[in-house]
């Protein structure tokens, strides 16, 4: 069974992100926790004006996310009465990060789905900021969905690498899990401007090869200095619908979404991003 953490912030862009994982994994049994976490909307609340309202407001901001986590979770069970399913609610006086770092230990999460919005969106994105601090900061995967994706059979998933990290056996047994279920092609590639591998090298790509026996996988080599612009010409020429990547220190993944401020970058991709920690987990 699969353990899947379901943030939400009761927006449309979360609703589409927890839609896309009650579809995306129909075919599997899966433990889904909704959680909202709610401190940083009691502290931003019109009426906490002064410390004489304090339980007063908390206890009204607390009431309101039990009961919309109550009213979500039988819309659920209505859009997905799928008998491989259990629905679990977390309503937390907490932000996001915490809770999300404390329900992964606790439940063995397998894995957190949320939603993005892209460069294009020039509103403040509050939501969309908190994705990239869950990304950087949660020590579990992470399924990124883009505002209005509902492509839920990935035929091609690329996943880049530059085959230097020492993958985790769970997280890529994760990914050989979710391209199985689709029968989904994987493309192994490694970008570099010298096509010859280190023994390290050889190694972790012969790890990479045996987790993801259980799937069609293609290893390929691009010839680039430039990482980000090789792994954006690699999705627009084949057809990519998921890039999964790890996110290690100096990884592609952090080159990609964090070279500055976290809050002041968006994703810019149309593609769900499915983000491997690649942390030491039981």
């Amino acid at each position: 069974m699969l353990s899947i953490l379901l943030p939400t912030d009761f927006s449309e862009n979360s609703m589409n992100a927890i839609k896309y994982a009650l579809e995306f994994f129909k075919y599997q049994k899966v433990k889904f926790i909704v959680m909202h976490a709610y401190r940083n909307e009691f502290y931003d609340h019109d009426d906490l004006v002064s410390r004489e309202v304090f339980e007063t407001v908390l206890n009204k901001v607390k009431t309101d996310s039990q009961n919309n986590l109550d009213k979500l979770l039988s819309e659920l069970q209505k859009i997905a009465p799928n008998p491989r399913y259990t629905y679990h609610s977390i309503s937390a006086y907490s932000t996001l990060v915490e809770e999300a770092n404390s329900i992964s230990d606790h439940h063995n999460i397998d894995l957190i789905v949320m939603g993005t919005k892209g460069k294009s969106n020039a509103r403040n994105i509050v939501f969309g900021s908190q994705t990239f601090q869950v990304l950087k900061y949660v020590e579990c995967p992470v399924l990124a969905i883009p505002e209005n994706y509902n492509n839920t059979q990935p035929k091609k998933i690329l996943f880049p690498t530059n085959y230097l990290i020492p993958y985790k056996r769970r997280e890529l047994k994760l990914l050989s899990i979710l391209a199985k279920s689709y029968r989904s092609e994987i493309d192994v590639v490694y970008i570099s401007t010298s096509s010859k591998l280190s023994i390290r090298q050889e190694d972790n790509q012969a790890f990479i090869k045996d987790t993801l026996s259980p799937n069609k996988v293609n290893f390929e080599i691009v010839n680039s200095k430039k990482v980000a612009d090789a792994i954006t010409s690699y999705i627009e020429e084949n057809d990519i619908e998921m890039i999964t990547m790890i996110n290690t220190q100096h990884s592609f993944l952090e080159d990609m979404l964090f070279p500055s401020t976290i809050d002041k970058v968006s994703l810019g991709l149309d593609i769900p991003l499915l983000a491997f920690q690649n942390a030491i987990r039981n």
